[in-house]
């Protein structure tokens, strides 16, 4: 199993816009199909601005063959250019859990 732990800074006033779409729109379209989703988080205190979310993948050859049916898929290449008229920055961090870890 891998995790991707990803980082979007969004503009100044555009993090509620951000989370309703992701909370809509991005999650019908996605659901569980291209990832599962473990967790989706914006910062209060530190970096402001940030939407963190974690997908779990059971390796990089299943990531990668998620990720591109997702980019093939129509409705989501219908909504990708609106989140990403929203982002300033984004970051992507690829992490295996270590054997004691409860995400395993």
């Amino acid at each position: 199993m891998i995790y991707e732990l990803r980082t979007y800074t969004v503009k100044p006033g555009t993090l509620g816009d951000m989370v309703k779409a992701a909370s809509t729109v991005s999650r019908a379209v996605r659901g569980d199909n291209y990832g599962k989703l473990e967790g989706y988080w914006y910062t209060e205190i530190g970096p402001l601005n940030q939407i963190v979310h974690m997908w779990a993948y059971t390796s990089l050859d299943d990531r990668e063959a998620r990720r591109q049916r997702l980019a093939e898929d129509p409705a989501w290449q219908a909504f990708s250019p609106k989140i990403q008229a929203l982002l300033e920055t984004m970051e992507s961090k690829i992490m295996k859990p270590a054997v004691f870890s409860p995400l395993k």
